[in-house]
């Protein structure tokens, strides 16, 4: 029992993926396991494989790293393997040994922790800038560029001012998010111009530059920073790398550690740090600024 039968019968390929799906509880666990075992599909029906086996999940690995994939991508790939291989096993549609001849397939090495980038504030201006804002379409994306994927509801007036509220996170931390003037600017020139006024915040826009549909994909969030990156001499930046320099430029304007590790929803001050790519300033020490004296 070696061979991924399933992979022929789409109906029961689905079926063993959403055992793998069902058995993790992150929503953004399962997207990502769900891209690669889709990716993995495609690969296994390329060309002839002697079924699913140890040596075929190390030949996938070689593909992956051919690819030129970062360690952290090719580990999350392989993750979602070996879980489909567990609960293959589990459900009596693959040797037990098989499954454990997968789990002990290495995967990438991963040392040190992920930099990631960052941009100057005159390179996140330049981001911003880069739509076309004469058109909906760069109207839109504008506003995503300073909003996630949100609805009219999460848009509501806290102490004042506008914020977004109840943003559900990681392990279902919820947090309100203040939304500073000029995104408030930005997403009320593409609502006005899209005639929105509830549901989805982000709509896909047609070939006629009019909004069609009611939700828009995450792939397109990424095409679109994808495409104005490059137009500002960025190639490759993600849309986590925007979520860190939203967290260094706070910090560059003043913003207090504890209040951007709100603002981003970490439950730890040291993931904030990693985002903030913090040094120690030893021609700056904190502790200079402590006014005592000694008197010899």
């Amino acid at each position: 029992m070696n061979e991924l039968i399933v992979v022929e019968k789409i109906a029961g390929w689905e079926k063993l993926k959403a055992l793998v799906l069902d058995s993790v509880s992150s929503p953004i666990t399962k997207r990502v396991y769900n891209m690669a075992l889709n990716e993995f599909l495609v690969w296994f029906q390329q060309a002839p494989r002697p079924g699913f086996t140890k040596a075929t999940v190390s030949a996938w690995r070689v593909s992956l790293e051919a690819r030129k994939l970062g360690s952290s991508s090719i580990i999350v790939r392989m993750s979602a393997i070996r879980k489909l291989a567990a609960e293959a096993a589990d459900n009596g549609l693959l040797a037990p040994e098989l499954a454990a001849g997968i789990s002990r397939v290495k995967s990438a090495k991963s040392s040190g922790i992920r930099v990631g980038n960052w941009l100057s504030l005159r390179q996140a201006q330049a981001l911003l800038s880069a739509p076309d804002a004469t058109t909906v379409k760069g109207l839109r994306d504008r506003a995503i560029l300073e909003a996630a994927a949100l609805t009219f509801t999460h848009l509501q007036q806290r102490d004042g001012r506008w914020c977004l509220v109840d943003l559900v996170g990681k392990h279902g931390r919820v947090r309100t998010v203040p939304v500073p003037n000029w995104v408030k600017v930005a997403v009320d020139a593409w609502t006005a111009a899209a005639s929105l006024t509830d549901g989805h915040l982000f709509r896909p826009i047609n070939r006629a530059d009019r909004p069609a549909g009611e939700h828009l994909g995450e792939k397109v969030v990424w095409q679109m920073l994808h495409q104005y990156s490059e137009a500002i001499g960025i190639p490759g930046l993600a849309p986590h790398d925007a979520r860190r320099t939203c967290a260094k430029l706070c910090r560059a304007a003043g913003g207090e550690l504890e209040q951007i590790q709100m603002l981003l929803g970490h439950a730890s001050v040291q993931t904030t740090e990693r985002y903030l790519g913090t040094k120690q300033d030893l021609a700056h020490a904190p502790n200079d600024a402590i006014k005592l004296r000694v008197w010899l």
